[in-house]
């Protein structure tokens, strides 16, 4: 019978590693969609007429003359013209992708907080690690939110903290990676 108290206390070992991985991963799928939705507004009619314009205004640059004054009002105005163009290009285009975009990342979003929710109740009063208490001694009983507290020297971790952590921890290693 006291066996089966202590076997309350002990986490799995890899479910720790387990929460990490879930969390990063939700943290690499939502960076690599903003990734995808900034890049996918630059198509290749959006880079032609972006092209043409910088040619247009070099050589209405290139038209100092006051001989060739009107050729250069008309080059920029044809500039002006394609920036409109491209303007009017990018409102359509770019709404069609950011919604599309948007409820890929709401779908995560809600994906992430019902996996969050599910995790949180599989462990809410199990431990999901065991760590020496020397290692976090300031923060122990802060880490043993909900799990049992500190045990014979070891800090039992609970869900909840473990979530942050390894929320901020994925954030910069996402950062550090990109």
């Amino acid at each position: 019978m006291a066996d089966q108290g202590s076997l309350e206390y002990h986490p799995s070992a890899l479910s720790a590693p387990f929460i990490l991985m879930i969390v990063v991963a939700f943290q690499f799928v939502t960076k690599y969609l903003k990734l995808t939705k900034k890049n996918a507004t630059k198509t290749e009619k959006e880079i032609q007429l972006r092209a043409e314009i910088k040619n247009l205004l070099k050589e209405a640059s290139s038209l100092t003359q006051p001989s060739t004054f009107a050729q250069a009002a008309k080059l920029r105005r044809r500039a002006a013209t394609k920036e409109k163009e491209l303007s009017n290009y990018h409102d359509v285009h770019g709404k069609e992708m950011n919604k599309s975009y948007d409820v890929y990342l709401k779908a995560i979003f809600i994906s992430k907080v019902f996996t969050f929710a599910v995790l949180i109740l599989w462990y809410w009063k199990a431990p999901v690690a065991v760590v020496s208490q020397q290692l976090v001694q300031p923060f122990g009983k802060l880490l043993s939110w909900r799990s049992g507290g500190v045990q014979n020297d070891m800090v039992m971790v609970g869900v909840i903290p473990w979530l942050m952590v390894s929320t901020r921890v994925s954030k910069f290693v996402n950062r550090l990676l990109h």
